[in-house]
């Protein structure tokens, strides 16, 4: 595929991310409401046309003010445009993640959406590489595979063997399946848009500040 039919994460404006991250909550409302499948605006961004890749996070608010996940599914592979695979992918997180079960029309009120825009993956050829709050990483071996996001290891604040482990353990795969020659690495990088509060204020996250803010400790 010519790298031109693919959008890429830098190619997006800020108001590209808010228009995505609304498509996703329209997405899901329309889906566990109604079971209406929507198609994009007609007036859509052409670039946003251009097959491309995501994954949606549905997290629930939690009384404390602590996110819960509720779902997360993606594409790794640019396998449509990207307004229609963010469309997929926030149906998909909100009703057919096997980790949880589908959402109900009463918990809408009550989740925010994060989308996260990926660049085409690329073989990791030097594992000192992986910079933690820059890339995701998918793990495949054999039939098992695996992908983390580029805000988990952040989150949680692993370093970079961490990272590594908990992707293999999410390939199915032992822990130290990533010192195997037969285990293949790939990373890429992503933008990341979210809903601050149910339906509200849309911001883009800076995972390097994030991590400086709350992994304090030294992390390569």
């Amino acid at each position: 595929m010519e790298s031109s039919e693919v959008v890429l994460p830098s190619e997006l404006d800020f108001e590209d991310g808010v228009y995505l991250v609304k498509l996703a909550r329209k997405a899901i409302e329309a889906y566990v409401r109604d079971g209406v499948k929507i198609e994009p605006d007609k007036n859509v961004n052409t670039k946003l046309m251009k097959r491309g890749m995501a994954f949606v996070t549905v997290d629930k608010l939690l009384d404390s003010g602590r996110k819960e996940l509720r779902g997360c599914i993606g594409f790794l592979q640019p396998v449509a445009p990207l307004a229609k695979v963010v469309i997929e992918s926030a149906i998909a997180a909100a009703t057919e993640d096997p980790r949880f079960p589908p959402l109900t029309v009463e918990e809408l009120e009550n989740i925010v959406i994060e989308v996260s825009v990926l660049s085409v993956p690329i073989p990791a050829k030097e594992l000192e590489n992986i910079v933690i709050g820059k890339h995701g990483i998918i793990i495949i071996r054999g039939w098992h595979s695996g992908t983390l996001l580029p805000q988990v290891p952040v989150e949680y604040c692993w370093d970079t063997e961490t990272f590594l482990a908990e992707g293999c353990l999410k390939a199915g795969l032992e822990a130290d399946c990533w010192l195997d020659k037969r285990t293949k690495i790939f990373v890429y990088e992503a933008r990341i848009f979210y809903e601050e509060s149910p339906r509200g204020l849309i911001k883009e996250r800076n995972l390097q500040e994030e991590l400086k803010k709350s992994c304090p400790q030294s992390i390569t």
